[in-house]
């Protein structure tokens, strides 16, 4: 049987913290502005456009939000680029399914160039299928669209697919979209992801193609 995983991208396959926090930080200096460790805290996993108004309201109309959020994304990129900061056993991972016959895709409500980079700069990333980023979809997670596009794209049927996600919202939009859904701790409380996902691992290290096909196995 053909089994498919689809991973998220920010905090699965890059360790964006620091990445995220240094573009903003590059692009706001530019502009005369600020932003503290706190305060990026605090927004981490907010779109650019809602953290722009929620730091400086009424400091920036619609089109001017737009450009300073092009440019942290530009930023962003760069820092990727520069030293591309790879979640552990990323890369391997990506390899023993792909040699064990799994299809593979990222789905990502990130924009289309930084799922781009992602896939060009992370270990074994030619070996993606496909990938869906979020200007292909109309919900954001927990809506399900961007799984149940990314299982559509690889041809495989949506309960023979597992997602790794770090995100509650990530978690509930697999549930919702009758995959298996497999955590990665790091971003949100162990007890609140056990809630919901039918795994939890600390790291990608503990996942391998025997553990995830006997996963979706389980929950069919």
């Amino acid at each position: 049987m053909n089994y498919a995983v689809i991973f998220d991208m920010d905090g699965v396959l890059v360790d964006s913290y620091h990445a995220h926090f240094q573009s903003w930080r590059s692009s706001a200096l530019r502009l005369g502005l600020d932003m503290t460790e706190e305060q990026f805290a605090k927004t981490f996993g907010r779109t650019s456009r809602d953290i722009i108004h929620f730091l400086w309201p009424g400091r920036f109309t619609d089109q001017q939000a737009a450009e300073f959020d092009n440019a942290k994304e530009a930023d962003y990129r760069d820092v990727l680029r520069k030293s591309f900061p790879e979640m552990r056993g990323a890369g391997a991972l990506i390899a023993q399914l792909h040699q064990a016959g799994f299809r593979l895709a990222i789905g990502s409500s990130g924009p289309p160039e930084n799922v781009e980079v992602v896939r060009q700069c992370i270990p074994n990333g030619n070996l993606f299928d496909a990938t869906v980023n979020g200007s292909e979809v109309k919900h954001g997670k927990p809506d399900p669209q961007v799984f149940l596009l990314a299982a559509k794209k690889l041809g495989i049927d949506p309960p023979n697919c597992a997602v790794i996600e770090d995100a509650i919202f990530g978690i509930e939009a697999a549930r919702r979209a009758n995959m298996t859904a497999i955590a990665l701790t790091g971003t949100a409380p162990r007890e609140e992801l056990a809630k919901r996902a039918h795994r939890v691992v600390d790291s990608l290290t503990q996942l391998s193609p025997r553990v995830i096909s006997d996963l979706i196995a389980s929950n069919q």
